[in-house]
């Protein structure tokens, strides 16, 4: 889609500060982190939102890809919570999906 944002940044059109990238997803830092680490992973395919998706693997890649840039950045003994919103009510704000992986203090309950 022409006027992604996640779009333009998997295009290499807007910088990232990218932390993995593989034939089906991308991760890059959050430029705005709610916590010490704060990485988005999303697919390079344009898909809206989680419901949107039909392509289990894709879903299944998605979240191993999260815990691979947990290990990657030193989450896993601490732990680390993996979000994805789904909606305006949610918090949705750029309409391509996108997993955070957030980390690095403690988390609290609820979330929002």
């Amino acid at each position: 889609m022409s006027d992604c944002l996640f779009c333009k940044i998997i295009e290499k059109k807007i910088p990232a500060k990218i932390v993995h990238e593989d034939d089906q997803t991308l991760a890059f830092d959050d430029i705005n982190p709610q916590a010490p680490v704060h990485t988005l992973i999303i697919p390079k395919k344009h898909v809206v939102a989680v419901e949107d998706c039909k392509d289990q693997g894709l879903l299944a890649h998605l979240l191993v890809t999260c815990t691979k840039i947990a290990k990657q950045k030193g989450l896993t003994e601490s732990g680390y919570r993996i979000v994805t919103n789904t909606g305006r009510d949610s918090g949705q704000t750029v309409f391509h999906l996108h997993l955070h992986v957030l980390g690095g203090r403690h988390m609290t309950w609820p979330p929002g």
